[in-house]
């Protein structure tokens, strides 16, 4: 029988909770503003790094908005994004972000054969132009991630498969939070944004010269090495802690 540590969660996940049940129960509404960072000290009777921290958590998963001057709202989206637990897990859980880039990396091998083998010029113009905006990126470490994500999902959608692209669809809410997360990871690490470019370049010739293995070969080198630098960068804060 194997029995695992117990976890003694930290403040800022308890007031991620609070605020996400009072959303699933409609007692917080979309577009209606959280109180003043103050005002949720003294009631929750907890330090203002906690509160920013939890503000941080649900700003990053898509659940509120923070506007400059304005304060923190609550962002207009679909239920099963606050009823779900599923995107709060990948925010915080090292496993189950590495089971999130395990499904990503048999959907993407798969994918880049079949877009070697069946992308059209429109398609190839489409990587094309995303593969720009990620050279552009290079002098822009900063970036929220969309081109790396249109270069991916016109991946998908290359390979004309209904199934493949509803199934990229359903996920890409999540691919879309760990990528946000493990971008700050991945540039701590060996990943700069001259290295992602130089990868996806890869994947991209290989797509465009019709090259099933080597694009297959490309995706999978690349997929790797940024889930083993986020696992890296997961057991260093381990250790910290």
């Amino acid at each position: 029988m194997e029995l695992k540590p117990i976890k003694t969660r930290k403040i800022y996940e308890e007031i991620v909770d609070q605020i996400r049940d009072l959303i699933a129960r409609g007692e917080l509404k979309p577009g209606d503003r959280l109180p003043a960072e103050r005002v949720l000290v003294e009631r929750l009777k907890v330090s203002r790094a906690s509160i920013r921290e939890a503000i941080s958590a649900l700003e990053l998963m898509g659940i509120l908005e923070v506007r400059s001057g304005e304060g923190t709202y609550v962002r207009k989206l679909r239920s099963e994004a606050v009823v779900a637990p599923l995107a709060w897990m990948i925010t915080m859980e090292k496993g189950t972000v590495l089971e999130l880039l395990e499904v990503r990396k048999f959907l993407e091998v798969q994918s880049a054969g079949m877009a070697a083998q069946l992308a059209d010029e429109h398609e190839l113009r489409e990587l094309a132009l995303a593969l720009e905006d990620l050279k552009a990126e290079v002098n822009n470490p900063t970036s929220d991630g969309s081109s790396d994500h249109r270069f991916h999902y016109s991946i998908t959608r290359a390979t004309k498969n209904k199934i493949m692209i509803y199934i990229m669809d359903a996920i890409s809410d999540l691919m879309g939070y760990v990528l946000k997360t493990s971008r700050s990871k991945l540039y701590a690490g060996k990943y700069t944004p001259a290295l992602l470019y130089e990868e996806h370049s890869k994947i991209y010739e290989a797509i465009k010269a019709g090259d099933v293995m080597g694009a297959r070969e490309s995706m999978l080198t690349h997929l790797t090495g940024v889930e083993d630098e986020i696992l890296k960068s997961f057991e260093n804060e381990e250790v910290k802690n």
